[in-house]
């Protein structure tokens, strides 16, 4: 059979032509057969997508010699989430690889139409790979030429594209690969949502009612355990958290995009200023501003220290939250989600979302360890997930390519609603205890010194007839500020009946607290703002609530008009009272919107302070301020001693206040570095020599190895010449005849340490000892030598 070279190009794919291929490190052959196609379907499936997926195959077994790979090997995709994947040589001798194609197909789809391609590829060097020009779906390489992998991203279609097949094509000298299973096709299926009203992403246009209310909690999970490789020990922490629930029109961050002044502030240098003052700037496209400490060190387990968390809202225009922190210390590296929609398709509020997060580069510094020097990248490059063949310097790095472990998870739980809501799903029981209902205040002789979170919501009644039965509600203790003084009951407990079995006024409604109230409809001169309340209860009788559900009012937000003014936002929320009991004061913002058209400062006030008035102080007699904040570690390193301390605000004449107003606990800080300790030097060995040319040592003992980083042992032996006198040849002569007789040099003792230096030594003693010889110069003779002195 007749063989024909392979062009990288359409064009090099022949009509009619049968090619047999095999790969070379194994004897399994693959028959594949290009045919055209008859006149009558010709059109759009005789493109150069559809030659590629209408090769036939005939596989024998046998041992593959390349594969493709998405990093993580995971089984389904989140939609919308970009992945990395790559071709790569996996034969135990040594093969290359010249050209290649890529493609993503539904699965089951034959590649004849536009719809069946799905996800995008994105080209990481464009020297390596380019987009097809015959069949823009597909990727192949931008030049041929040896190489042994290849590596591209891979954006997930959005949801209820079912599964997907990623399939290659592999070009080694003159012989193409296809293979429509194994090693070079990759099946995923959508991933199934961890909660059924979680949002499939992208959801641009939100169609729920009212507003909600929900709280963001943040656990690290970077530690030295988990995350062992190059581990910054000393100075490891997660930056202020910053982020904002907004709308659509406004990005904080996004993989692909670049990172803009604030972010690039959090991501090198941890700080979070530039980008609320972003975030601030927005104006009406911003609901929530969110803010969460740092923590140091990065992990504590929870018994030590809380997760931090935060509380913000959401409406139709401002459905999405994201939020960001930093990594330190880190080149540019940070965590966090970005515009995740908390509006689910069914026109509610998504209950529950749960996020591992894995970490990301903000394209701004180059460097490739945590504490690599400053190296800004010029140009600056767009935010994209760091992966595990980065850098083999990376902490994260793999050469198998596996998945990062993921180093924090968030968690954002729904805790209110307000509003009329018209979600299409019914709610379920999780719906209504999640919701917390502001129940209005009740008088009761409760002491004022004993502080109770709000009552909950009423228990369905125990009775479903007309009997009686009874309902309960329940409230917890937060505080009990005078030990003297008994708190009562956190359960209550009245009579009730079955459904329209109510002694009580059948035809009342029982209505919500007003929702706040909407902006203003105009920025500059009168307007009109409304605000909202729901049914909660309707009349037992059926009939129908007359009550308004809605108030409207004049406002005016900027009255000067002129172009000498600047527009303003509406005033926020007033902030709690400074204090908690007697007299205190409170204040309120507004921002800037736009300055005056003229280059004149903006006159308008944009903060507001007024009194407010608490509870007397003298019906609490030991009233205390919130604690503090823990200080800092009292050691640098090791174990230390950290305090807190609140202080007594009611006069010391209303009684004595029992409570404590510092607590004191221990801290524990990476383990303090451990200088290596020498015992003093011995004292100088004898010469080594009777005459001539010798040398003499002293030796030291480490009596403590370095720990901990700490400074290394130095040399524990020391050498230096001698010379006793200078030796004589007939000296010596009549020295071993005349004098004494000696025997030969014993054998080298052993060393007395196996590293860190030692000493040796061997002896030469007197056989005879002759009349005429003294006794100071026929004696035995002892020789010293170092030994073993590489370091432990």
């Amino acid at each position: 059979m007749r063989r024909f070279p392979f062009s990288p190009t359409p064009c090099g794919l022949h009509s009619r032509v049968m090619l047999l291929l095999c790969f070379v490190s194994t004897a399994a052959c693959n028959t594949f057969a290009f045919t055209e196609e008859p006149p009558e379907r010709a059109g759009k499936a005789d493109g150069y997508c559809s030659r590629i997926l209408r090769a036939q195959s005939n596989r024998k077994e046998g041992t593959n010699e390349f594969r493709l790979r998405v990093e993580g090997d995971p089984e389904s995709y989140q939609p919308g989430s970009t992945y990395r994947g790559w071709l790569s040589v996996i034969a135990s001798s040594p093969s290359y690889f010249r050209g290649f194609t890529l493609i993503a197909l539904k699965e089951g789809a034959e590649g004849d139409k536009d719809e069946d391609y799905v996800g995008n590829f994105q080209i990481i060097d464009e020297e390596e790979a380019q987009f097809m020009t015959n069949c823009p779906p597909a990727v192949t390489e931008s030049t041929p030429r040896r190489r042994t992998s290849i590596q591209v991203f891979w954006t997930a279609p959005p949801s209820g594209s079912g599964c997907v097949v990623l399939k290659a094509s592999i070009v080694q000298k003159r012989i193409i690969y296809f293979q429509d299973e194994g090693s070079l096709t990759k099946r995923m299926c959508e991933k199934e949502s961890l909660y059924g009203d979680a949002t499939d992403k992208p959801l641009l246009d939100c169609c729920a009612c009212g507003t909600a209310k929900y709280r963001v909690t943040f656990y690290g999970n970077w530690s030295e355990k988990i995350h062992p490789k190059d581990y910054p020990r000393r100075a490891n922490h997660w930056s202020a958290i910053i982020g904002a629930s907004h709308s659509k029109n406004y990005v904080l961050w996004e993989y692909g995009g670049f990172a803009s002044e604030g972010v690039k502030q959090v991501a090198e240098l941890g700080s979070p200023v530039k980008m609320e003052e972003e975030i601030r700037q927005k104006g009406d496209e911003v609901l929530t501003v969110i803010k969460m400490k740092a923590q140091w060190p990065a992990w504590q387990p929870l018994n030590v220290r809380a997760a931090p968390s935060a509380e913000f809202s959401v409406d139709r225009t401002r459905h999405l939250m994201s939020f960001l922190t930093m990594l330190g210390p880190s080149p540019d590296w940070n965590v966090g989600l970005s515009a995740e929609d908390l509006c689910t398709k069914e026109c509610g509020w998504a209950q529950k979302v749960v996020q591992d997060l894995i970490p990301w580069d903000a394209g701004t510094d180059s460097g490739v360890t945590y504490e690599s020097p400053n190296k800004p990248t010029a140009p600056q490059e767009k935010i994209r997930p760091l992966t595990s063949l980065d850098h083999p310097q990376s902490p994260f790095y793999d050469p198998e390519g596996g998945a990062i472990t993921p180093v924090a998870r968030v968690v954002v739980e729904r805790i209110a609603r307000k509003g009329e809501q018209c979600n299409i799903v019914p709610d379920n029981v999780d719906d209504i205890v999640a919701d917390i209902a502001q129940e209005e205040k009740e008088e009761d002789d409760t002491p004022e010194t004993c502080i109770y979170s709000n009552w909950s919501p009423w228990s369905a009644c125990s009775s479903a007839t007309c009997e009686k039965g009874k309902r309960m509600r329940q409230r917890m203790l937060k505080a009990q500020l005078d030990l003297s003084v008994p708190c009562p009951h956190t359960q209550d407990f009245e009579p009730c009946m079955g459904p329209g079995c109510s002694d009580e006024d059948a035809s009342t409604c029982m209505m919500s607290e007003w929702i706040t109230w909407s902006p203003c409809s105009m920025s500059c001169g009168m307007g009109t703002r409304s605000r909202e309340r729901y049914v909660k209860q309707f009349p037992d009788d059926g009939s129908v609530c007359t009550l308004p559900t809605e108030e409207t009012e004049n406002c005016v937000v900027n009255e000067d008009c002129s172009p000498s003014s600047c527009l303003v936002t509406e005033w926020g929320e007033w902030d709690a009272c400074s204090a908690t009991c007697g007299l205190g004061m409170k204040r309120r913002e507004r921002m800037v919107k736009m300055p005056p058209a003229d280059g004149s400062i903006c006159g308008a006030e944009v903060l507001e302070v007024e009194k407010c008035m608490m509870p007397e102080c003298h019906t609490i007699p030991c009233l205390l301020t919130p604690w503090s904040d823990w200080s800092d570690c009292s050691v640098t390193c090791g174990k230390g001693l950290r305090t807190r301390q609140r202080v007594l605000k009611s006069p010391v004449e209303l009684g004595e206040c029992s409570e404590e107003l510092e607590q004191v606990e221990k801290c524990m800080l990476p383990e303090c570095p451990i200088d290596c300790a020498m015992s003093e030097w011995t004292e100088w060995s004898e010469c080594n020599k009777s005459c001539g040319k010798g040398h003499t040592i002293r030796t030291r003992m480490v009596k403590l190895e370095p720990q901990f980083g700490g400074d290394p042992c130095p040399e524990s032996i020391q050498r230096k010449k001698c010379k006793i006198r200078k030796c004589s040849r007939r000296h010596e002569k009549k020295s071993s005849k005349d004098r004494c007789k000696m025997r030969p040099w014993s054998n080298w003792t052993e060393c007395t340490k196996l590293c860190g230096g030692g000493i040796q030594e061997r002896l030469m003693t007197v056989k005879r000892r002759f009349k005429t010889a003294q006794l100071s110069s026929c004696k035995d003779r002892k020789e010293i030598r170092a030994c073993n002195v590489h370091p432990c």
